[in-house]
């Protein structure tokens, strides 16, 4: 089978976009930014629907779909920062979203070779829903404040559940671990 296989391309072609959104964003293209955006969150889900459903799942797809998802979302919280969309307090959930995306990607890299997994729980799947969500607001943002108040409220809700999903992690991980000594 090859690598290169249409869900993988959906992860490349996300994050070939990811520039361009980007520089949509950093100049004012709203609506640009925010339909690449979505293009890129849905192509999100489905890379993995049709690598289930076409039996195209291959160890490159299943290596890239989650770093492509980390730096997808990581670009975008940098660019708001930058931007001052998220600033003051705003930037204690994007320090602990993008922590726990850290520490659970460094987890499951130890752990691999241990033959370790962590299977994604429900919870996280509602922790990156609402996180995708909350983007999409920020986004629009510029345009009117009630998309702020959207994305702030939304960016709250995936931060409670970052903290709540990443410690079910780690205490997994930690649990492992002490087997381990």
């Amino acid at each position: 089978m090859s690598i290169l296989n249409i869900p993988t391309l959906l992860t490349l072609l996300r994050l070939i976009a990811l520039p361009v959104l980007i520089w949509s964003m950093a100049f004012g293209f709203v609506w640009v930014a925010f339909w690449i955006y979505m293009v890129g969150a849905i192509s999100d889900y489905f890379d993995g629907y049709l690598a289930r459903k076409l039996n195209q799942v291959t160890a490159f797809g299943t290596f890239l779909d989650p770093i492509a998802d980390k730096i997808y979302v990581a670009a975008i919280f940098v660019t708001l920062v930058a931007m001052d969309t998220l600033n003051g307090l705003w930037i204690i959930p994007v320090i602990l979203i993008l922590s726990r995306e850290l520490i659970v990607s460094g987890l499951r890299e130890f752990m691999g070779p241990r033959h370790v997994t962590f299977p994604v729980s429900k919870l996280a799947k509602w922790k990156t829903a609402a996180q995708m969500a909350a983007l999409a607001f920020l986004i629009l943002s510029p345009l009117h404040l009630g998309y702020f108040v959207a994305g702030a409220v939304l960016l709250l809700g995936a931060t409670a559940l970052t903290l709540v999903t990443g410690w079910d992690y780690l205490k997994t991980g930690l649990a492992h671990m002490e087997n381990m000594d």
